[in-house]
């Protein structure tokens, strides 16, 4: 494996304990910090592949840090790891700019997938996907509908161009939640039709309103004729 570089920011000594011990055996190299500025500014004077942040962490919490993270226009993918549970955590967690969300407690070996997948991301070729009025931009994160730049969070681009690569065929709730969340298709999936409405917003300031259709009781759909 390469020297892939992880770096945590949590303020629970165990769990930092744990995951540097864990990760360091699956042959990752580990940075740790146990507060948000000293996890901040190790997150933008270093070269990370992936960040797994806690929320409630002192000085600067986790909301903060990812917001401060993009804001830099750095794109490292970042996992939340902690306790906040409900779906409005969720969705607000994945609106800082976070790419995955883990609740604690949690299993290692769930987490350890989490990362791979996000890495694995990372690795992809295949760029670029221009279709009709449409360019997305799978290593910058860009997506431009008729030579506008739309600016979306992390999860709203990888939601956006899941469908836009599965163009005219419906995309279940179920499958959207599996590939785009990687979470089991039993989950909760009111997280994605959240995610379609702050989608549909941004597109429909861009002049892109009828992208993204519904299949009422199914799921959603892009359809290429709606890219003209």
């Amino acid at each position: 494996m390469q020297n892939i570089k992880l770096l945590i920011v949590d303020d629970e000594p165990g769990i930092l304990s744990l995951l540097k011990e864990g990760l360091e055996e699956a042959s990752y190299s580990v940075d740790m910090a146990s507060d948000g500025k000293s996890g901040l500014d190790l997150a933008l004077s270093n070269a990370y592949d992936l960040i797994i942040l806690d929320w409630m962490i002192p000085v600067i919490n986790g909301i903060e840090v990812c917001h401060q993270i993009r804001k830099a226009g750095n794109m490292v993918p970042i996992i939340f790891l902690t306790a906040k549970k409900t779906l409005d955590d969720l969705v607000f967690g994945f609106e800082a700019g976070a790419n995955d969300y883990i609740k604690k407690p949690f299993e290692f070996e769930e987490l350890l997938a989490r990362i791979k997948a996000q890495l694995k991301k990372n690795l992809t070729g295949d760029h670029i996907l221009r279709a009709g009025k449409l360019t997305i931009n799978s290593l910058s994160h860009q997506v431009f509908f008729d030579s506008k730049e739309i600016t979306l969070t992390p999860k709203e681009f990888a939601l956006f161009d899941f469908l836009v690569r599965n163009m005219d065929s419906v995309c279940t709730r179920n499958r959207i939640i599996q590939k785009v969340w990687e979470t089991p298709s039993e989950s909760d999936t009111s997280v994605v039709d959240v995610f379609v409405t702050f989608l549909r917003k941004k597109l429909e300031k861009a002049g892109g309103r009828k992208i993204i259709q519904t299949i009422y009781g199914v799921g959603y759909i892009v359809r290429e004729r709606d890219l003209l």
